[in-house]
């Protein structure tokens, strides 16, 4: 028997293809270190890729080929004649650094040996502990991003676009630098609100808990003017950085936060200074839903109130035995919970109305007690202005000096106001799921959210199929599109759900591409969240079920809007007459075809029956100029 190595990050990046290249590299190897001749053995492989990728068109069966020709270059022999048979340490499932119950309870989960844990190891009501992914280090990347300090214009792009919240910046005083290990890289911040003088700033990544999806790398502007490959930050190999930047990483967490006051909120670069709240979530490498979540988390996470339905989000929200919902230092983070598809948006309504009810009842209890409490207080605690970050801070504090006032006091309705002191700081509501719930399934609840005008926010996150299940076909499918239940092509339109949400003419309502337009996602996810009614945002989400490598999603994006396949748009009913619909992309420009045939969704119809392809493909264009003439005439609202 013959032992051989492939480097796997040389071939993936060589051929382009990433983390789809295991599965060629796997069967070269096998292949390669069996009875067969190298030759052969290779050849046996493009037969299968040949059969198995016909379908999908050459390109793919090419690009498939490339990659298992790049094996034999970067192919080597070991020699195991001079090493001895041993014990194998297998690697930890958990950093050093967990709590006990994740060393000893969540591990055992980890790693498959659930079973032989007690029943008096689990929690006795059942309830585990938050933010525990950051404990996991699945170091599954080959590859990670690495930061060229010098290069960087701090825009925030490369930590807006990453899926998994592997990559953070602060800004903090120098002082901080102390005790710094060797290679912890810092410059100047960039911006007048900051301090060149007297503080730093650093973009960090942990190489442990990133996916090497290289969306980072793909999403950055930056590029060098001398070598037009190298970028403010670049994917290298992994293995060989991996013990410096755990030290880096860990000493990057021990820095504090940035006051949450000093940054606009209103930019890229001002939001991702911000502290996410869901981070290193077992979504797939690159996906496009996560940064939308993530998004909200570092915007309103400290007071957010999420239902969530049944799909992906469900999925890599809320499997145990991790979760990536956390909190910051100061114990807040999001409450989280999850529903069926079916009722996922009553389920939501329901929570925001017995929280509207817990905040009436604990001001009617403070207003009945003013000469016990402090009618000061009690004013402040009632009229208080929560629309800034420091107003919200202010209530924190009154709410804990309350606390501290009735700490000694045993009535039942202190007692009650104790408990539920905490509504009287402004919560943020959100219902989130995917378009299975929101066009489909859940679509009934949906519509009668809308129409109530409850405070409530929406985001859907429209992968255009049932992705978590398979990559069924849903009313948010396009037409053209290959899915389960319509593999030759889906022959209907998609349905139009902001249009019809925009019919109440009660509520927000929105379509945002944070790829294809990062500011105008931040800008229209913050006017949805003020809005005092309901509100829907649509946001656009690739998905590894459109068939392209994922590290190009935020290009493709950028295409779905430039064809106007996806156009970009705010429907705000208070605003005057005539200003209430606003068309933010601009009129397509891009054949529609230069969208579509990036994704085997589409082009695996060609390979089937290329009239039929031809037929589906104009009734695509046609449906983009009548939905952009029906846009346009919701101008005059």
């Amino acid at each position: 028997m013959k032992f051989y190595v492939i480097n796997a990050s040389k071939v993936a990046r060589e051929t382009g293809m990433g983390s789809r290249i295991n599965t060629i590299l796997q069967t070269c190897f096998f292949a390669i270190a069996g009875i067969l001749t190298k030759e052969d053995a290779i050849q046996k492989i493009k037969d299968a890729i040949k059969k198995t990728y016909a379908a999908k068109g050459d390109k793919v069966v090419l690009k498939n080929f490339e990659a298992v020709d790049k094996t034999l270059e970067h192919l080597e022999q070991i020699d195991y004649s001079k090493y001895k048979a041993g014990t194998i340490e297998i690697e930890k499932s958990v950093s050093d650094n967990a709590p006990d119950f994740v060393k000893n309870v969540l591990s055992k989960i980890i790693t498959f040996e659930g079973d032989e844990l007690p029943v008096s190891a689990f929690p006795v009501d059942a309830s585990y502990p938050v933010g525990t992914t950051q404990y996991e280090k699945r170091n599954i990347a080959e590859e990670v991003p690495v930061w060229d300090a010098d290069l960087c214009s701090q825009c925030g792009k490369c930590f807006l676009i990453c899926p998994h919240a592997a990559i953070r910046c602060k800004v903090y005083p120098k002082e901080e630098l102390a005790n710094a290990p060797a290679d912890f890289k810092h410059i100047a911040p960039i911006g007048k609100e900051f301090d060149k003088e007297k503080e730093a700033y650093t973009l960090q990544v942990t190489v442990e808990d990133c996916t090497g999806c290289n969306l980072c790398v793909e999403y950055c502007p930056i590029t060098s003017k001398t070598d037009p490959n190298h970028k403010a930050i670049n994917m290298q190999e992994q293995l060989p950085l991996r013990d410096t930047e755990i030290k880096n990483w860990d000493f990057f967490l021990s820095i504090p936060e940035i006051d949450r006051s000093r940054v606009n909120k209103n930019t890229v670069k001002g939001t991702q200074f911000l502290e996410p709240l869901f981070e290193f979530s077992g979504a797939c490498s690159g996906c496009g839903e996560t940064p939308y979540i993530k998004l909200l988390t570092q915007l309103y996470g400290d007071r957010m109130v999420v239902a969530n339905a049944t799909g992906c989000s469900s999925i890599y929200g809320g499997s145990l035995p991790t979760t990536p919902w956390t909190t910051n230092n100061e114990g807040h983070g999001p409450v989280w919970a999850n529903s069926l598809f079916e009722d996922n948006a009553e389920f939501g309504l329901g929570i925001k109305l017995a929280f509207d009810k817990k905040l009436e009842i604990a001001r009617a209890i403070l207003e009945k007690n003013k000469d016990i409490i402090g009618e000061s207080l009690v004013n402040e605690l009632l009229n208080s202005d929560q629309s800034l970050e420091s107003g919200i801070r202010k209530q924190r504090e009154n709410i804990n000096e309350l606390r501290r006032r009735i700490a000694s006091i045993n009535t039942f309705e202190i007692k009650q106001l104790n408990i539920i002191a905490d509504h009287l700081v402004k919560k943020s509501h959100w219902l989130i799921g995917g378009d299975g719930w929101a066009y489909d399934i859940g679509f009934g609840g949906l519509d009668h959210v809308l129409s109530t005008g409850e405070n409530v926010n929406i985001i859907v996150l429209d992968t255009e199929v049932y992705s978590n299940t398979g990559g069924q076909k849903s009313k948010s499918t396009p037409i053209g599109a290959s899915a389960k239940f319509s593999v030759n092509g889906k022959e209907n339109s998609k349905k139009d759900l902001a249009l019809q949400a925009i019919a109440h003419g009660n509520s927000y309502v929105a379509q945002i591409a944070m790829g294809a337009n990062d500011v105008h996602a931040i800008k229209t996810i913050q006017e949805a969240e003020a809005f005092p009614g309901t509100s829907l945002v649509i946001a656009y989400s690739h998905c590894i079920a459109h068939g392209y490598d994922m590290a190009q999603g935020a290009d493709q994006q950028v295409n779905a809007v430039k064809t106007g396949y996806w156009p970009l748009f705010r429907y705000n009913p208070l605003k005057p007459h005539g200003e209430r619909f606003s068309l933010d992309s601009k009129e397509p420009s891009l054949p529609l075809k230069d969208f579509l045939y990036n994704e085997t969704r589409f082009t695996s119809i060609i390979r089937q029956n290329e009239e039929h392809a031809a037929s589906l493909l104009l009734q695509a264009e046609k449906g983009v100029s009548d939905r952009w003439e029906r846009l346009l005439a919701l101008k005059s609202l």
